[in-house]
């Protein structure tokens, strides 16, 4: 079984990487973009098929590891 988890930043949570990102597609020339926001995703495969089990053990992995729960919203996706 395989997953994708996407962790972002907080509303409301300064994001210097992201207006890096976002000063320097400006210096490439590419124009209207308004603002961007950087993120990371994890693409994990998982030995078990119960997905209720898959659900549950990539919580515990984002609470635990993944993300910084305090700064940072993850998405979890089972394909």
């Amino acid at each position: 079984m395989k997953a994708r988890v996407t962790v972002t930043l907080k509303n409301g949570v300064l994001d210097p990487q992201g207006k890096a990102i976002e000063s320097a597609l400006g210096t490439l020339g590419f124009d209207g973009v308004g603002s961007v926001r950087q993120g990371k995703v994890f693409d994990i495969e998982l030995d078990h098929e119960d997905r209720a089990k898959a659900q549950t053990d990539l919580t515990a992995m984002c609470e635990q590891l993944l993300a910084n729960t305090v700064i940072e919203n993850y998405t979890i996706e089972i394909q």
